[in-house]
C-alpha cells in the first residue's frame, strides 16, 4: 500500500501505514521542479523473505543503499518531494526492468518477455537479486515465477506508479522538472560493484554523478551539481562505473521536459560499511546534501529552462 498524501500535507503527517512499501513525503508548498528519489534504502524485511534466504538479515542488509533517505530527508523542509523505497533491494530492486530476470532462480519457466540475457542478470542482480553483496547467493532453492510476480504486484509497480504521478505533477505545475535517484556505493570495489573492480578502480571517490553519458539529463544541470560538490572539497567522477540504471535510463526524457540524474555517495564517508550504523561523518554528509538539494532549489528551473 502506498502512501501518497496531498501537496498541502506537512511532511510530519504524511506517516506510512504499517503495510505500507513506500513513502512519499510531500511539502506544504512544492518550491521548485525537483524530485528526490531512494529505491535502495529500505530495511524492511518480510518474514517470507528471510525464511528463503540462505543469507542472514544482516547479510542482506549489505546491499542496501543504507540511510540515503536520512541523508536527504531535508527535501521536504526545503519544499521538494521525497519517494523512498520501504522494502530492501535484495527483495526487489525496481532500478531493473520488470522482468529483468535470471532463468537459472526459477525452478517453472518464465514468460517470453522476461529479460534473461541483460548484463545486470548475468550479474545476479535482475529485478529478484540473485546474489547479494560479496556475490553471495541469496536462496537456499530455486524460486516460483508465481513470487516474482507477488514481489512485482507488491513493491514494483506501487514505487514506479508513485515516482510516475509525481513527475507528471512536476511537469504540469512546473512545465519540466529533475529527479535526483540518490544511492550509496561501497568505498572500494566489489559484490554490487563488479564492473569498478573489473577496471581496476578499486579506491572509491565521493560522488558519482550518471547520467547516461548526457542522455537522461542536460549537461548544463549535471555541471552544476558536479561544480557545487567539487567547491566543498569533494572528489568526483561522472558516469564511471555508475552511468545509470533503469529508472535514469527509462524516465531520463530532456526533449520532453524529464531530466534525471542518478547520484552515488560514497559510504565510507558516513557510515560503518561492516555494521552499516552511522559514524561521525554522517551530519556532515547530510549537510552536504542538504546544501546540493538547497541550491537546486534556488536553480533548478533556470537551469532546466536552460
Amino acid at each position: 500500500m502506498s502512501t501518497l498524501r496531498p501537496l498541502v500535507e506537512p511532511p510530519e503527517a504524511a506517516a506510512e501505514p504499517d503495510d505500507a512499501v513506500i513513502r512519499l513525503l510531500r511539502p506544504e508548498i512544492w518550491r521548485a521542479p525537483l524530485i528526490l528519489a531512494s529505491p535502495h534504502s529500505g530495511n524492511s524485511y518480510r518474514s517470507d523473505f528471510l525464511a528463503q534466504a540462505a543469507l542472514t538479515r544482516q547479510e542482506l542488509r549489505l546491499s542496501e543503499d543504507g540511510h540515503v533517505d536520512e541523508l536527504v530527508s531535508a527535501g521536504p523542509d526545503l519544499g521538494v518531494p521525497l519517494l523512498t523505497a520501504l522494502f530492501p533491494r535484495s527483495y526487489c530492486d525496481v532500478n531493473r526492468e520488470p522482468l529483468e530476470l535470471d532463468p537459472a532462480m526459477f525452478a517453472d519457466r518464465l514468460p517470453a518477455e522476461a529479460n534473461t540475457r541483460s548484463p545486470r542478470v548475468a550479474a545476479g542482480l535482475g529485478v529478484v537479486p540473485r546474489l547479494g553483496a560479496n556475490d553471495r547467493e541469496i536462496y537456499r532453492d530455486k524460486l516460483s515465477f508465481a513470487e516474482a510476480e507477488f514481489r512485482l504486484a507488491l513493491c514494483y509497480r506501487p514505487y514506479h506508479a508513485a515516482l510516475r504521478g509525481v513527475i507528471d505533477e512536476a511537469v504540469a505545475r512546473f512545465g519540466h522538472c529533475l529527479v535526483l535517484d540518490c544511492h550509496s556505493m561501497p568505498s572500494h570495489g566489489g559484490g554490487h560493484d563488479r564492473e569498478a573492480a573489473e577496471r581496476g578502480r578499486n579506491a572509491r571517490v565521493d560522488f558519482v554523478l550518471g547520467d547516461c553519458f548526457g542522455a537522461s539529463c542536460a549537461p548544463a544541470i549535471t555541471a552544476a551539481i558536479d561544480a557545487h560538490l567539487r567547491g566543498g572539497g569533494a572528489q568526483m567522477r561522472r558516469n564511471s562505473p555508475y552511468s545509470g540504471g533503469y529508472v535514469t535510463q527509462h524516465y531520463g526524457q530532456p526533449q520532453s521536459g524529464v531530466h534525471v540524474l542518478q547520484i552515488e555517495i560514497n559510504r565510507s564517508l558516513y557510515m560503518h560499511e561492516r555494521t552499516l550504523e552511522p559514524h561521525a561523518g554522517f551530519a556532515a554528509m547530510q549537510a552536504t546534501m542538504r546544501g546540493l538539494i538547497a541550491m537546486l532549489v534556488e536553480r533548478a528551473d533556470a537551469l532546466l529552462r536552460g
